[in-house]
């Protein structure tokens, strides 16, 4: 399958792009993010830590096990705050 990826804040800065399009055959979150990891070291340094990062698929708050069947769009960023 074939996804877009968006990256905001540091992780853009991190991975040098704020979107990229990638094909993959993932199952979940956590294995899409394994296989970005081993695309660029700031990718690795990106996803680092998986603790300090949050995700939406397909603009909807998911967890890292989400499956991506189906999915067209898979967004990463820190936590947010409010106030």
């Amino acid at each position: 399958m074939t996804l877009e990826i968006l990256y905001f804040a540091w992780l853009r800065e991190r991975v040098g792009q704020p979107r990229e399009t990638v094909t993959t055959d993932a199952a979940t979150v956590r294995d899409l993010v394994a296989q970005l990891v081993a695309r660029s070291d700031g990718h690795a340094a990106a996803f680092a830590d998986l603790g300090t990062l949050r995700c939406a698929v397909d603009q909807q708050l998911a967890e890292l096990d989400a499956p991506l069947a189906g999915v067209r769009e898979v967004a990463f960023f820190p936590p947010m705050t409010g106030g």
